[in-house]
């Protein structure tokens, strides 16, 4: 069960972090993964990583919110592999700034990156699987778009979004056998936290608000990605899937 062999699948903001998580949980499930970021100095590491365990990985260097470069990218892996079968929509920017003093520009920077290119590669990968009547779209939500945070407002707005954004998906793609669905990870234990994580008074706070009393690891949401691109959950459709320890369970 759950096996993604022969499978091809887009992660985009996986050179670290969650990102990175749902791409090697893919790859060891037997799909070739694309790995998206930026700068493609740090997705080499991870290709080889994956190499040296014997797992298929390629580097994909881009700006997600560049629209000709995500389309270029899954048209790509359908010339080089013949098919796509599975989109993760992971990446994401955050700006803390209280509501007074939050400037448009860096509203419309984390929208651009959080739900414009989230839309933009969800469009491309459409594009490619309906007329195979066959694939698997998943967006990285957030807890956050549940139970707000002051200071973050854009990207409150911008995982609500997705959130909606899956739903809909969901509805209109659901005829041509596409599954849309997305993961609203709690706090997770990775890289970006580690100021976090090393601020007792936040880390005490997180531990004594999650019902599971810490962090969320990182091989800890790599297998419900698998889980949501695999044939097993095509019946799971429009689905937000906390990833939590049921933080957004509790009062």
């Amino acid at each position: 069960m759950f096996s993604l062999a022969g499978k091809v699948a887009l992660v985009t903001g996986a050179s670290r972090g969650l990102g990175w998580a749902m791409a090697r949980a893919l790859a060891q499930a037997g799909a070739t993964v694309l790995i998206n970021g930026r700068d493609e100095a740090t997705l080499r590491p991870r290709v080889d990583e994956l190499s040296k365990a014997g797992l298929k990985g390629e580097a994909a260097a881009f700006d997600v919110t560049d629209e000709k470069a995500c389309a270029a990218c899954i048209q790509g892996a359908v010339q080089r592999h013949g098919r796509f079968d599975i989109l993760v929509a992971n990446a994401g920017i955050q700006h803390r700034r209280p509501i007074a003093e939050f400037e448009r520009a860096d509203f419309q920077r984390v929208l651009d990156t959080n739900l414009t290119a989230v839309w933009m590669l969800a469009r491309e990968a459409a594009r490619v699987m309906i007329p195979r009547k066959s694939g698997r779209i998943i967006m990285t939500g957030s807890a956050s778009a549940f139970l707000a945070r002051p200071t973050i407002s854009a990207y409150v707005a911008s995982k609500g979004a997705v959130h909606a954004m899956t739903r809909e998906l969901a509805v209109e793609l659901a005829p041509h056998n596409i599954t849309v669905n997305a993961i609203a990870p709690g706090y997770f234990a990775t890289e970006m936290n580690t100021a976090l994580i090393q601020n007792k008074e936040f880390n005490d706070w997180v531990c004594k608000r999650t019902p599971a009393g810490r962090w969320g690891t990182l091989d800890e949401i790599g297998p419900p990605a698998v889980f949501l691109a695999s044939d097993e959950a095509s019946f799971v459709n429009g689905h937000i899937l906390t990833v939590d320890g049921a933080f957004t369970s509790s009062m």
